[in-house]
């Protein structure tokens, strides 16, 4: 096993001290050196990296979060994970066909999940020996032949599914998909079901559109700024430089969240030298209103019951042309509105009237105003409510289709949003599958696929017998993981396309495969030179991404290769030009142009500087919708309170990790050192069950069909959070969301509002 410590004195037992000093500045100088350090990437290859991260034109886009590139042509649009991120990926070490003779895949089992990604980068395909309990050396072309061939037997295309994690290329996306709609099956769940499903259902609903409307510019003009369920220091960091920058121009910050984190407070931006040098922090935020978990929704009512209510006095309030000319639903929104009783506001945000009020009073007097979220509203039973009434409190005052205003969904992940642009989606339109039909010579099926959720339910079944996961780590990524992880077992073949080992290698089917592709940050050659690759991010901006650094191994493919070589196999008859389209990627590109909307023109465009923005005709206040109009909603507001004894408990990442990847077992800007096995919790909450600060409790989830599940021994620490809330790190507490619960709005695992109870340790 692995001797490096994670940045973890071994001698040292946990620590929890609160986090004073300011986001982002000296403390992220400081972990980012000591992380290149530890994974020997000082003196050249990580500040090679740093210079060409996020460049337009030569650089690669960093393979973390969406948040779009700089504008102005910014030479450090960095963050601390960023580096971290890409350090990660450069790593010197390697996992070859020595070190999987050397250990089993029981042995391997018993490792830590940081310990099985910090063994290196994979260097070769391999294939699991079930006589020997090893993964053991296969070529590429038998390891495309064993796909094809589990694919081909299949009696319905069905039995397949397909995988996405969001750091897919747009071109392998696309290849992706076709090779999945040619085999004849949408069974296509990817990292989107589980986090921003509900954003894009509640938008598209609403608005007709499944994005935001906002880009840069418009976060560099609003007025006010509503910052809802994000750690944007952790998760988006570079959403920082805009924050600190709308603060310094007078602009209101308003962040809800049951954690003040350390975003919502101030920051010293590492590429201002002046500030650096001196110390200077900026605040990034003018109120911080901390919601009980799940009271979002009742505080944007509010917020709507307030507009409404000084709209009697002061018509100016509303934007009644806006209102009448492009919205339809008005009237019976307005009545839900006042039929809303303040006191139940306040019970279920979990906020006084007066806070309310003080939201409101910023929200109506600036004339613009973007409200932007991420997971913190999403992953509950009514997380497509909420974002519709996000909707509904903008067009209240006409805060769309104008500069400076509208809707901004925070994505986590490079290039999810481009995976759900680029054909990922297990419910197609008929108008992207007509003209992906005309575009590509098939004839794609119409029934819809299955998602997350679904495909975990149907391997566990034996409906999904062959699983193929293009990234991430599935096992580790969703709900219920014994559940999941015996789901995967059942099936007859998984195949996992990634970069380094994770726990989806070891929970596999029958027979297994490790597919090695290169990193977003190496040189990818094929036939026709060097190729680039395109993302979307979060602000529907597409640009080209080209790799830097000589791939860790010459045995790797690219993933549209490894698409391709998939297809090919599994569909030895097939007329799409499967080879041809990965000798140069500018042929993807082409065809991709005839088959989506919005892609016209797409080899010229992309290479543009900062590329090109997909239109979004909801900014032009063209709304495909039925009714040909914004549609304000009118849900009934949930009821969010926990039930005596009981406590809803959020999952969320720590600072130091990355989805699913470990860094180490701190997490600065919340005070933790050496531990992950803990549960935030109010401390009248803790007192009233008879739990010492640090102390050890268990914690066990009731879900909707009264099952139960349990973690033993995690330590209570004390935390400023709402009464009746607790919160702690995925993936270890993904165990207590069951498969059953998730959203019947989204489908999404209701992963931020388990209900469970804590007590001392027995």
């Amino acid at each position: 096993m692995s001797t490096d410590k994670a940045e973890k004195d071994e001698k040292d037992g946990p620590e929890f001290r609160p986090y004073h000093h300011p986001a982002a500045g000296w403390g992220a100088a400081k972990s980012v050196t000591r992380f290149m350090a530890r994974e020997g990437a000082l003196p050249l290859d990580g500040p090679r990296a740093i210079m060409k991260m996020n460049h337009e034109k030569s650089g690669f886009d960093c393979p973390g979060c969406a948040w779009p590139d700089d504008t102005k042509g910014l030479h450090l649009d960095i963050c601390e994970n960023g580096i971290k991120h890409v350090t990660w990926e450069m790593t010197r070490k390697r996992v070859g066909r020595e070190f999987f003779a050397a250990h089993s895949v029981t042995e391997l089992a018993g490792w830590s999940d940081f310990d099985l990604e910090n063994q290196g980068r994979l260097t070769e395909p391999m294939v699991y020996d079930p006589a020997t309990d090893h993964y053991v050396p296969i070529g590429w072309q038998d390891a495309f032949e064993l796909v094809g061939s589990a694919l081909r037997a299949l009696d319905d295309p069905n039995g397949a599914a397909f995988y996405t994690s969001g750091r897919l290329g747009n071109e392998a996306t696309f290849l992706y998909q076709l090779m999945a709609r040619e085999l004849g099956t949408n069974n296509l769940p990817d990292c989107s079901n589980m986090c921003h499903e509900a954003s894009g259902r509640a938008m598209q609903a609403s608005l007709g559109t499944g994005k935001g409307t906002v880009d840069l510019k418009d976060w560099e003009t609003a007025d006010a700024l509503f910052i809802l369920g994000v750690n944007a220091a952790s998760n988006a960091p570079r959403m920082l430089t805009a924050l600190a920058e709308a603060y310094d121009r007078g602009a209101q910050i308003v962040h809800v969240n049951p954690l003040v984190e350390a975003a919502a407070t101030r920051t010293i931006i590492p590429h201002d030298f002046k500030d650096m040098a001196t110390f200077h922090a900026t605040r990034t935020s003018t109120l911080n209103l901390q919601v009980r978990i799940g009271g979002d929704m009742a505080l944007l009512r509010g917020i709507a019951k307030a507009v409404l209510e000084r709209s009697v006095t002061e018509p100016r309030a509303l934007d009644r042309e806006f209102i009448d000319r492009h919205t339809t639903g008005f009237d019976e929104y307005r009545a839900v509105c006042e039929a809303t009783p303040w006191e139940e506001l306040e019970r279920q945000s979990g906020l006084s009237r007066d806070d309310i009020l003080g939201a409101a009073r910023v929200y109506g007097e600036a004339d613009r105003s973007i409200i932007s979220w991420c997971l913190g509203l999403t992953q509950h039973e009514h997380g497509v409510d909420t974002v519709r009434e996000i909707v509904n409190v903008l067009l209240l005052r006409g805060n769309l289709g104008r500069e400076g205003a509208g809707p901004s969904p925070v994505r986590g992940h490079s290039n999810v949003q481009g995976n759900r642009t680029c054909g990922i989606d297990h419910r197609p339109g008929e108008e992207f599958l007509e003209r992906l039909a005309e575009a590509c010579g098939i004839d794609p099926p119409r029934a819809h696929g299955l998602d997350t959720v679904a495909t975990i339910r149907a391997m566990h079944e034996g409906a999904v017998t062959v699983f193929v996961g293009m990234g991430g780590n599935f096992a580790m990524a969703a709900p219920d993981t014994p559940y999941t992880c015996a789901a995967l077992e059942k099936c007859e073949l998984t195949v996992q396309v990634s970069t380094k080992l994770n726990r989806s290698h070891l929970v596999h089917g029958r027979r297994a495969l490790i597919l090695p592709c290169l990193g977003r940050t190496e040189k990818d050659h094929q036939r026709k030179g060097v190729q680039s690759t395109s993302v979307e991010d979060s602000m529907s901006m597409v640009h080209l991404s080209v790799g830097m650094k000589r791939p860790a191994s010459p045995h790797l493919l690219s993933e549209p290769a490894i698409v391709a070589g998939m297809a090919r196999a599994a569909l030895p008859d097939s007329a799409t030009p499967w080879e041809w389209y990965v000798e140069d990627y500018d042929r993807i590109r082409d065809t991709m142009a005839r088959a989506l909307d919005g892609f016209e023109d797409f080899n010229r465009r992309v290479r543009l500087p900062l590329g090109f923005r997909i239109k979004q005709p909801a900014r032009e206040l063209v709304f495909r919708t039925p009714s040909g109009r914004a549609e304000f909603s009118g849900a009934p507001l949930p009821d969010v309170v926990p039930a005596a004894g009981t406590l809803a408990l959020g999952t969320m990442r720590s600072h130091d990790q990355w989805n699913t990847t470990i860094y180490s077992d701190n997490d600065r800007y919340r005070g933790i050192k050496n531990l992950r096995t803990l549960v935030f919790m109010n401390r009248a909450d803790m007192r009233e069950r008879g739990i010492a600060d640090m102390g050890p409790v268990d914690i066990t989830s009731t879900a909707k069909d009264g099952s139960r599940r349990h973690l033993t021994g995690y330590l209570a620490v004390p935390y400023d959070i709402p009464r009746g809330c607790a919160a702690g790190y995925m993936p270890e507490m993904n165990v207590l969301c069951a498969l059953g619960d998730y959203s019947t709005q989204s489908d999404q695992p209701i992963m931020k509002h388990v209900k469970v109870t804590i007590g001392p340790a027995a």
